[in-house]
């Protein structure tokens, strides 16, 4: 057989085969390994991408109901300082009232002793006043009649028997 160009169509062909066998040697050993490995490779990490956006949004939830939970807590603290605050405002008003109630039992305990002190001041001063008075009328009596040394004399010197007076 005579080609022209002297090619020679059966090396082509076993040249052709070698290149069919080489590639799928290749595609046997090499590329589909290599291509299920990389698709195995792609499938983990889209896997792992995947875990992470679930955790990130579960953590993103989380950090949602935190800031309820939080803002539910400032609503609670806030609610239990205020009625902690009226607590102490009506203790303090009770306070207030029992101190009154006691300032009002010290003023009339107080004036209930001055009273009974200006009642013994009126009675000693009555005393002391009759007193005065019973010693004024006595010595004025007795100023009047003189001196009762004296008067006893003169009333002794009176009643002398009849030759002996002076």
């Amino acid at each position: 057989m005579n080609i022209p160009l002297n090619i020679d169509w059966q090396q082509i062909l076993l040249h052709l085969f070698n290149f069919a066998i080489l590639a799928g040697g290749l595609y046997l050993i090499l590329y589909r390994p290599v291509k299920e490995f990389m698709k195995k490779r792609e499938e983990y990490y889209q896997n792992v991408d995947k875990e992470a956006k679930k955790h990130r949004k579960e953590a993103e939830d989380l950090v949602h109901w935190y800031h309820a939970q939080l803002e539910h807590v400032d609503e609670e603290l806030e609610q239990k300082r205020a009625k902690a605050q009226k607590e102490m405002d009506q203790m303090r008003e009770q306070q207030i009232e029992e101190t009154r109630k006691q300032a009002h039992a010290i003023l009339a305990q107080a004036k209930e002793a001055a009273q009974h002190e200006h009642d013994v001041m009126i009675q000693q001063t009555k005393k002391e006043l009759t007193d005065m008075v019973v010693t004024a009328a006595e010595k004025i009596t007795l100023k009047d009649q003189g001196d009762p040394y004296e008067q006893f004399l003169s009333i002794a010197e009176r009643e002398v028997p009849d030759g002996q007076n002076k």
